[in-house]
């Protein structure tokens, strides 16, 4: 019989049970259950809503049910429809009816509210823990390749000279936004749900802050209503979710063309890459490619649960059991493409010359050609349109710039003299754009250092929130003085 069955005069349809049922899925959170039961059941105890002796056995019994499941004594069942109802019928088995008076004061509402708020800060901090691990990886091919020299596109065409070390430090600011965004977003985590009821309170004296305090929570919903029905910090972590699965998939996509042998700037370790089945030559980015295949199910799964919520009439209604699979499948895929792409970042070997080859054999440095024009008083507009006349020349004399001889540059402008050779090197160039946040050694230097002080100041963060998250020291938190 169901624990909820008084009211019903035939059992529920195995059909009903089988699509109802969401413990296939939501059994992952029992740690956060049990670690919520034991905060709930304490304090209907110093509340004198159940004696003491009461409230040490559903105690005792919890954490025996714990450690059955830990070790691998428990067969979770669909009758039973979710990890919350599992784990009170094995609590009563444990204890006997005794055990049916943890869920005084609380409903499921509001208990699977708290598991999902317990379960997502703690994922909340282990993605901000590897993005940081990836930044860190990017930092360290960046001051080794501080003086690298690379081409920088637009449209992916050829456009200016710039250092890969400027170009990897783009990727570790995108992630630096991403960490903020994850950071911001755990003052909506943080909050405790666990009280409201089904949506309207209850009608017990119960004390919602000592529950926030036992589990380490910052505050409290002030509305119960809001608190069964919210599911906002799910939307906000799979928004943000998704916008750091597309700078992870960007960074990817480079990858993969730098890795091809039309471009061949990279090669990425054996370790990361696959080959294939038929051709024996082949080294394959799949690791690269299957990163940026993911993006799109972290698209859908927010896609998908912002179409659950729209329109759905205050407080819980079922849809909301569609809110835990695609916040689940997220973390997963995060975890696999963070973890993933740190090592293969540390690995990856860089072809100097090739890269620096890719900029001598262009026109990326006929921007800085036109500056040269303007620095001797041609209008922009004007020197443009000399520069644009040389490289034609130069296309159809099949040469670049640098291969021009002064008189043939002359022939463009009289202005152009003797140091125009030095004016259009590529460490001139790359060194010549020293404004803040450009591309000279100098300014990425800084930048580096400013991506230095990021990663330190999230691990402190990270360092001060930890023992929040940590649900196997919350187990105690139960346990009567």
């Amino acid at each position: 019989m169901k624990l909820w069955g008084g009211r019903f005069t035939k059992p529920t349809n195995q059909l009903v049970d089988e699509y109802t049922a969401s413990i296939s899925f939501d059994q992952i959170m029992w740690r956060q259950d049990i670690v919520g039961s034991l905060a709930h059941v304490a304090m209907l105890g110093k509340c004198s809503i159940l004696p003491m002796d009461e409230v040490k056995q559903i105690i005792a019994g919890l954490k025996k049910v714990k450690e059955k499941i830990e070790n691998g004594q428990v067969q979770f069942s669909t009758a039973h429809e979710d990890v919350h109802m599992n784990i009170e019928k094995l609590l009563i088995d444990e204890i006997g009816p005794v055990g049916g008076k943890l869920h005084t004061g609380r409903s499921r509402n509001d208990q699977v509210a708290l598991d999902m708020h317990l379960y997502l800060r703690e994922k909340l901090m282990e993605i901000i823990q590897l993005t940081v691990y990836l930044q860190k990886a990017l930092l360290e091919q960046a001051q080794l390749h501080l003086d690298t020299v690379m081409p920088g596109y637009t449209h992916l065409q050829r456009a200016q000279p710039v250092l890969l070390g400027y170009h990897l430090m783009a990727y570790v600011s995108m992630l630096q936004r991403d960490i903020e965004r994850m950071q911001e977003s755990w003052k909506r985590v943080n909050i405790l749900p666990l009280g409201a009821g089904a949506l309207a309170g209850t009608t017990f004296p119960i004390d919602r802050e000592f529950v926030a305090d036992l589990l380490q929570f910052d505050g409290i919903y002030v509305n119960s209503m809001d608190a069964v029905s919210d599911r906002d910090f799910i939307v906000e972590f799979l928004a943000n979710a998704s916008l750091l699965m597309a700078h992870l998939s960007r960074l990817c996509e480079e990858l993969v063309i730098w890795s091809s042998q039309e471009f061949s700037f990279i090669e990425l370790d054996d370790a990361f890459c696959t080959g294939s089945s038929i051709m024996p030559q082949k080294k394959n980015p799949d690791v690269a490619e299957l990163v940026r295949g993911k993006t799109g199910r972290v698209y859908g799964n927010l896609i998908g649960l912002l179409t659950v919520l729209k329109g759905l009439p205050l407080a819980y209604n079922k849809d909301l059991q569609e809110d835990k699979e695609g916040m689940f499948d997220t973390v997963t895929t995060l975890h696999g493409a963070l973890g993933l792409l740190t090592p293969m970042i540390q690995t990856m070997q860089v072809k100097r010359e090739r890269m620096r080859q890719a900029v001598t054999n262009d026109f990326s440095n006929a921007t800085d050609l036109a500056d040269y024009l303007v620095r001797k008083d041609i209008p922009f507009r004007q020197a443009h349109e000399i520069v644009g006349r040389a490289v034609l020349y130069c296309i159809e004399h099949k040469k670049y710039l640098l291969d021009l001889t002064l008189e043939e540059f002359r022939s463009f402008s009289d202005k152009i003299e003797e140091d125009v050779y030095t004016a259009l090197a590529v460490e001139t160039v790359v060194n010549a754009r020293s404004a803040q946040g450009g591309t000279a050694c100098s300014q990425v230097a800084k930048q580096i250092e400013t991506g230095k002080t990021w990663t330190e100041e999230t691990m402190v963060w990270i360092e001060r929130n930890s023992q929040k998250v940590m649900i196997e020291s919350l187990i105690d938190v139960g346990s009567p003085a």
